[in-house]
């Protein structure tokens, strides 16, 4: 049984009457009356017993964008079911509107619409469907929380997809599809053209030219079908924030924009999230399934307060990497995590493949180390420095031992990696 606010202001009421008469008949006369009322009330309430309800609607939202879910009730009973529906989410779900009033005639059904706009990643299990059926006088009821399974997937948001399209277009220029026409050593020949002021004479074709009495050149594209594995360091540093997000985030967000835009050069990509173990793998994908397979992974990775076992990561990437391919690492530029964990391993993953480092930069770091207000910002200024110059000192003992480095803020990490791929590309480094 339940009571409502109207029974509340019943008695208020029936008090007030009381004190006015102030005896003890009205006493038992106000008292008889709110309680038959009351009864009244869960008597013709409609019986919850035989209730249904069911969820359906999105399951994958991607984190910050709004999903719908739909409740439906169904009243086989033989009563008009009036009252009020509780859909049930964790906090962080954002689930609106919380409750719904409901007036639900015997042998029907309603839908009821909540609204999820999730705050956090990952899967969302729905919770019970409480349903409170009041009387005609609305003053008390029955309650009654019934099971609706549904599981919610929430995505990483790809804030970065943004920057595809500009990308897309430096890619066409390399495949051809533009005027400007790159060459790079290894790339697979496309066609031959005349010759104009300003080509590499390296890429004159001198047979064909004594055949067309003319100057030709052979044109390149980047070579396709390359193969890209990603390994995403999901340990203690991957936990940091760098402007309000963590930095595992930041990364997730770089990596998408890399997928997309090496699906679309008709490269493959894999996928390898480890710390101390292996939590996420994405192998073998088809290109039309790339994004769908790491944005599904990628939603329920978290970062993990252990230092990271690279020895792992690099046995993992070289038990799935056979022949040649470009092995993007996204991590901390951590001088003491990278000149302990990763340089004693670099040189195993550079001597059989092209190894990039992508790491996300404080820009708060640049800031303070601007800054010379006061004896405090000094201060500041002069530990920021130092920061940088470690950063500088590791990312240059990694260039040394053949690792390409990315080290830019959150928002330009992403366009910044996709770059430096299509820079490799176009210099045929892949």
């Amino acid at each position: 049984m339940t009571l409502t606010g109207r029974a509340a202001l019943l008695a208020l009421a029936g008090a007030l009457i009381v004190a006015v008469f102030g005896t003890g008949i009205a006493l038992l006369a106000v008292n008889a009356v709110i309680l038959l009322a009351i009864a009244g009330d869960l008597i013709l309430a409609a019986s919850l017993g035989q209730l249904q309800v069911s969820r359906s609607g999105d399951a994958k939202i991607h984190l910050g964008q709004p999903g719908t879910v739909t409740v439906t009730v169904v009243n086989p009973g033989r009563r008009r079911l009036r009252g009020v529906v509780r859909d049930g989410w964790r906090p962080s779900a954002g689930a609106r509107p919380g409750r719904a009033r409901i007036d639900l005639p015997a042998g029907s059904r309603a839908r009821l619409t909540t609204t999820l706009t999730p705050q956090r990643r990952g899967d969302f299990t729905a919770g019970l469907v409480t349903i409170r059926s009041l009387g005609p006088l609305g003053l008390a009821g029955r309650q009654r929380s019934l099971p609706a399974p549904l599981t919610v997937r929430v995505l990483p948001p790809f804030l970065s997809r943004k920057h595809l399209p500009e990308k897309l277009a430096r890619l066409r220029e390399l495949d051809g599809q533009h005027k400007s026409m790159l060459r790079g050593q290894g790339s697979e020949f496309d066609s031959l053209r005349a010759y104009v002021l300003g080509d590499d004479v390296r890429s004159i074709d001198w047979r064909s030219s004594a055949r067309r009495s003319d100057v030709v050149v052979r044109t390149w594209r980047p070579e396709r079908d390359r193969r890209i594995v990603i390994v995403l360091d999901t340990g203690r540093t991957s936990a940091g924030r760098v402007g309000g997000i963590p930095r595992l985030d930041a990364s997730m967000d770089a990596a998408l924009l890399l997928a997309a835009l090496a699906t679309r050069a008709g490269d493959r990509v894999d996928l390898l999230a480890a710390d101390r173990r292996v939590r996420a793998r994405v192998v073998g994908a088809g290109r039309g399934a790339v994004l769908a397979s790491f944005t599904s992974e990628l939603a329920l990775l978290e970062p993990d307060l252990v230092e990271s076992d690279i020895a792992l990561m690099t046995a993992a990437v070289l038990g799935i990497a056979r022949q040649r391919c470009l092995v993007v690492l996204l991590t901390d530029l951590n001088p003491a995590a990278i000149e302990q964990g990763l340089l004693p391993h670099v040189h195993r993953l550079s001597s059989k493949h092209q190894v990039l480092l992508a790491a996300v930069a404080d820009p708060r770091v640049a800031e303070m180390a601007a800054g010379r207000s006061d004896a405090t910002a000094v201060y500041e200024a002069a530990a920021a420095v130092t920061a940088q110059a470690g950063r500088t000192h590791i990312g240059a003992l990694l260039r040394r031992s053949g690792v390409e480095v990315v080290d830019a803020p959150p928002d330009r990490l992403p366009p910044a990696l996709a770059d430096a791929y299509l820079s490799l590309k176009a210099a045929g480094r892949l």
